[in-house]
């Protein structure tokens, strides 16, 4: 294994309507990447296998990010919005002191027939966390050719070229893709950590051969990343500053304790605080009892 890197594979599990995805982080050995602190690789899959169909459900402390590949999910939450979100756009929740929302794949005719995306949470440090609930839909983002691979800058900036995406902490985001063999030296900010992972195809990142499924995580002080594939591939990058804060996740939660987590738990399950989603086709999510269990697993 090369110096500064490890490998972490990922574990399945199923979402919504039966959606079965890869799931990166949280786990055992990596909590976080910065302050991302959640990573899900759905797909791609035929939408015929149940697509994606996640009823209302609330957060807090945090901001959802959905990064789509594939397919077509509306997003509705308890401030009013309701969005469709396609192939190349990232749609960015923050979640804050509290809201809830929806995500269900589109149907009907010309419905798209596959999914595939991913969809990552953002753990907002404490000065932000209680701020106000707000969503954005963002269809435009910087995109930059690098030694044959199509760079989509998802947050943050690469290269000199700036996501639009709000962030509250330092960090990065960006989709790779090639449509035949590529090699490339991808710039990096040496005072992150980073972590890669294969969406579509084989790659070799930093030395190390990847298939999706195998996170790899790079420690912080590297100015480049070598980025190589032999044929077609898509892989995902992140990084930011290691995230000082200590953060608990439990269920749609991040929070700094379990007196936060039962509030917001009893708050949800009882009609408070987060407000109504509308015009879902899929049942509100129960809030399930907060049990003594390692809250960050």
């Amino acid at each position: 294994m090369s110096t500064g890197t490890e490998r972490i594979e990922c574990r399945t599990a199923e979402v919504g309507d039966g959606l079965i995805i890869r799931r990166a982080l949280p786990n055992r050995r990596r909590r976080t990447v910065g302050a991302w602190c959640f990573f899900d690789h759905a797909g791609p899959v035929a939408v015929s296998a149940g697509g994606l169909h996640v009823g209302p459900h609330p957060h807090i402390g945090l901001q959802t990010f959905t990064w789509m590949i594939e397919g077509a999910v509306t997003h509705r939450d308890s401030l009013g919005n309701e969005q469709l979100i396609t192939p190349g756009q990232v749609n960015i929740m923050t979640a804050g002191a509290g809201i809830a929302h929806s995500e269900d794949s589109a149907d009907g005719p010309g419905a798209a027939p596959r999914l595939h995306a991913a969809q990552l949470w953002i753990a907002l440090p404490d000065a932000e966390r209680h701020r106000a609930p707000a969503f954005r839909n963002h269809p435009q983002l910087p995109r930059l050719e690098l030694g044959g691979f199509g760079v989509r800058v998802l947050a943050g900036s690469v290269a000199g070229r700036a996501s639009p995406v709000e962030v509250y902490s330092p960090l990065m985001a960006a989709d790779l893709s090639a449509g035949a063999a590529a090699a490339a030296e991808l710039p990096l900010t040496a005072a992150f950590e980073h972590a890669a992972l294969v969406l579509e195809g084989a790659a070799e990142v930093a030395g190390e051969a990847l298939l999706p499924g195998t996170l790899l995580y790079l420690a912080p002080g590297r100015a480049q990343l070598a980025i190589t594939c032999q044929a077609a591939a898509r892989l995902l990058v992140i990084g930011g500053v290691p995230f000082a804060e200590e953060v608990l996740l439990w269920w749609n939660f991040v929070a700094r304790n379990a007196e936060e987590m039962a509030a917001a738990t009893d708050d949800w399950n009882a009609g408070r605080r987060f407000g109504a989603v509308h015009g879902s086709p899929s049942a509100p999510l129960r809030a399930p009892a907060l049990s003594g269990l390692n809250l960050r697993a």
